[in-house]
Formats: C-alpha cells, sequence, structure tokens
C-alpha cells in the first residue's frame, strides 16, 4: 500500500537525510546522540493536532520534514493563523522551557514527519548539555520577531497589502520569482487565508476577484497565477 505521504521517513537523526541548518539538527556528535536516544518519531497526516493552546505542555516537537499551521483563537472563536513552521523547526519550545501551556495551537497542513521529547526528558538533555541555551535563547528570539511581524502586518495593514505579500512569499518560497506568468497553487483555503490576514472569508474572495478583474492575478483550478508581479509588489511595500 503506498504511503500517505510524499517522502521516506527516517528513524535515526544521525543517519537522517532531512537535516537541516537548524536547530536540534545542528548539535554536535554527543548531543545529536543523545536527542536521538529520547526522541521518538511519528508521521502524521495533514489536518493532525500536535498540541492545544493552553494545554499543559507534554513536551517539544522537532518538525523534520512536511509543515505545521501555528495558530491562536478568540473566545468568540475567531482564529488567527500566526505562521508555517518549517522543517527543522522546534515547537512548544517556549512552553515546556518556561513550564507554561502552549501559547497556540499546532496542527500539521501537509503530511508531516516530528520527533517528540517528553518534557522531563527533555530539560534532563539540557542539564547535561548547557551549552545549548544560548541556541535556544537565539531561537526563542527569531521566532518572537516572527510573531511580531506577523500582528504587526495583521494590525496595521490594509488587506489588499497583506494579500499580495501572502501571494508574493508563496511565489517565493516556490522559487518562482519570475515577473509574469508564475503559477503557483493555493496552500490554503480563502477561508484559512482570511484567518492569516486577519480578515474574512468574503473580503479575501471579494479582493482576490478585484485582482483578478485588474489582471493582476488569474485563478483557476485551485491555483493562481502572478501575471503582473511588479503591480503586487508595489502593493504589499504601500
Amino acid at each position: 500500500m503506498r504511503a500517505p505521504h510524499a517522502f521516506e521517513p527516517s528513524e535515526n537523526c544521525l543517519k537522517c537525510k532531512f537535516r537541516k541548518a537548524a536547530f536540534f539538527c545542528g548539535l554536535d556528535g554527543p548531543a545529536l546522540r543523545d536527542f536521538d536516544a529520547i526522541k521518538s518519531l511519528a508521521v502524521y497526516p495533514g489536518n493532525a493536532l500536535l498540541f492545544i493552546e493552553k494545554e499543559d505542555p507534554r513536551g517539544v516537537f522537532v518538525l523534520c520534514e512536511g509543515e505545521v499551521k501555528l495558530s491562536m483563537a478568540s473566545r468568540e472563536g475567531r482564529t488567527l493563523i500566526l505562521r508555517f513552521a518549517k522543517p527543522g523547526e522546534v515547537l512548544g519550545l517556549t512552553a515546556v522551557v518556561a513550564g507554561i501551556p502552549y501559547e497556540v495551537t499546532a496542527e500539521t497542513l501537509t503530511p508531516s514527519q516530528l520527533a517528540f521529547v517528553r518534557r522531563n526528558d527533555f530539560l534532563k538533555f539540557l542539564e547535561h548539555h548547557p551549552g545549548n541555551y544560548e541556541a535556544i535563547s537565539k531561537y526563542l528570539i527569531s521566532v518572537y520577531a516572527s510573531a511580531c511581524n506577523q500582528l504587526r502586518s495583521v494590525g496595521l495593514s490594509p488587506i489588499p497589502r497583506r494579500l499580495a505579500k501572502l501571494l508574493l512569499d508563496w511565489s517565493d518560497e516556490a522559487g518562482r520569482q519570475e515577473r509574469i506568468d508564475c503559477r503557483i497553487t493555493m496552500r490554503l483555503t480563502h477561508e484559512e487565508i482570511g484567518e492569516f490576514i486577519g480578515s474574512t472569508r468574503e473580503t479575501v474572495t471579494r479582493t482576490l476577484g478585484d485582482f483578478e478583474t485588474r489582471h493582476i492575478i488569474s485563478l483557476r483550478d485551485g491555483s493562481v497565477t502572478i501575471n503582473d508581479r511588479k503591480t503586487l509588489e508595489a502593493m504589499a511595500a504601500a
């Protein structure tokens, strides 16, 4: 039976073909061996919940392959997507180190492989390898800066600017930075796009329709083609 993902799972951190230039992936030999001994690996389908906002921290997750959506919700049920974690990132680190509830909800966006380390085991690991505290501090600062940028964009930018920036980010991540005819897959539904840029599904649909009417983009079969990147860049920078 064919696996429900497009990658071959890796079971050993020391020989992992997914290793990135990232926090835990860049550990030295002894530390990486100790980390490998305490972690457990699992492959999750898309839309699988890893942990929930305000839940007590069970441990940290290291994203080996795939993509994870990080979001938070209001009491009224409105959701804001903060960012999308990429391979090599550590999820739940702040909660585990500080001993506080998870600040966000983590959900796989695509089929993903993750390494999990229980909180007590992770804290003991840090005791044996205290040199990693500096790397943890730098990593947490970068995550904080990313969250501030997202909140600044959501709170202070008009909807067309937010949406233009998102489309440009998608094209850049796909390595498609041509000025014309840049076709990319729509990674999110209109509702999820609204959650990411702090808007509603209806507004997203209306704004995309306006972009298409102005021939900035073309929409078809779950994909978007950027016809006028120059205008989109000007909108994102306005």
